[in-house]
């Protein structure tokens, strides 16, 4: 394990989380690598018993990447939105896929609040700036014509970028412009939907990552390309004012036979999707062929919301 000083920034990041976290949270620098570059793929959190322990295996930038981390874990334990998956495709290889792009589409959303700290607390400066647009360089190959079959990935990598520079964008611009046209085009169009409305709460944040779901969607179907369809696919966390957890589950919700699998029983899955925007907010598997009746499916109806996701053992956002 490197030895790494960490500054008073992240210690004091690393404090906060362990105020809030049951457990203990601890940063380690594995290994001596310095690729040159930043990317969101050089640290990672280990689950040890009922401790975390962040593991930067990358150097380049050992207080930015640990902090990016932090900050990230902190929005968990501060009540902002998860993803969930809960469907299967029958297809590892598929459903891996699915599951780390939705991840992806989820934590662009989150970089608005991760950046924002880490630029507060002075974690981002101009050499930060200069080595992630190395690790933008490292990830995507300039556009082809006309395009491959990396237009998703630039399309992500792109939007990711537009979250990451803010304001600063314009020291890049003209080299993104040139490089990658078409997808900085396309990620431009989907930075203006997902940064309209400021995220202030776990409430906006999470409407901002249905938000671009669907945007990213009707993006990859302009492309002509398969849409990922993370409405379906991705559970996100719900958000209730009080009087809405005293409804009934159908005043809010609609229930939908998949043509996926719920993954733990295997067995054919019900998804219940948002009535107003559209999203999957929880999954259930169908009965048994013999109590696969309306009355089932009547009983879900006529609980209260609260008393549904008491039930699954949901988290939820009270607004």
């Amino acid at each position: 394990m490197a030895k790494i000083e960490i500054n008073e920034q992240v210690q004091s990041l690393i404090d906060a989380v362990n105020n809030s976290f049951p457990g203990t949270v601890e940063v380690q620098f594995i290994g001596n690598l310095q690729s040159g570059y930043v990317r969101h793929d050089q640290s990672q959190q280990v689950q040890d018993g009922s401790n975390i322990i962040v593991q930067v295996n990358d150097l380049t930038a050992p207080n930015y990447t640990a902090s990016h981390e932090l900050i990230h874990q902190l929005m968990v334990l501060k009540g902002f939105p998860q993803v969930f998956f809960s469907l299967t495709s029958g297809n590892d290889q598929l459903d891996e896929q699915l599951m780390i792009m939705g991840t992806e589409l989820y934590d662009i959303v989150a970089h608005f609040v991760v950046v924002s700290e880490q630029r507060k607390h002075g974690l981002i400066d101009d050499e930060i700036e200069q080595l992630y647009l190395k690790g933008i360089q490292a990830t995507i190959k300039p556009e082809p014509t006309p395009g491959d079959d990396q237009m998703t990935l630039r399309l992500m990598t792109l939007l990711d970028a537009l979250v990451f520079y803010g304001d600063h964008i314009k020291m890049v611009e003209k080299q993104l412009k040139q490089d990658y046209p078409i997808s900085f085009e396309a990620a431009q169009k989907l930075f203006k939907i997902i940064s309209e409305k400021a995220i202030d709460s776990p409430f906006t944040m999470r409407r901002n990552v249905v938000k671009l779901f669907k945007a990213f969607d009707e993006q990859l179907n302009e492309w002509r390309l398969p849409p990922i369809n993370n409405a379906e696919f991705t559970t996100v966390t719900s958000a209730f004012s009080k009087r809405q957890l005293r409804l009934e589950v159908r005043q809010l919700f609609e229930l939908f036979h998949s043509d996926m699998n719920e993954k733990n029983s295997g067995r054919r899955a019900y998804v219940g999707f948002n009535r107003t925007d559209g999203q999957n907010a929880f999954v259930i598997p169908a009965p048994e062929p013999k109590d696969d009746t309306p009355d089932f499916y009547k009983a879900i109806y006529n609980l209260t919301v609260e008393d549904l996701f008491k039930q699954l053992k949901m988290p939820y956002i009270l607004r």
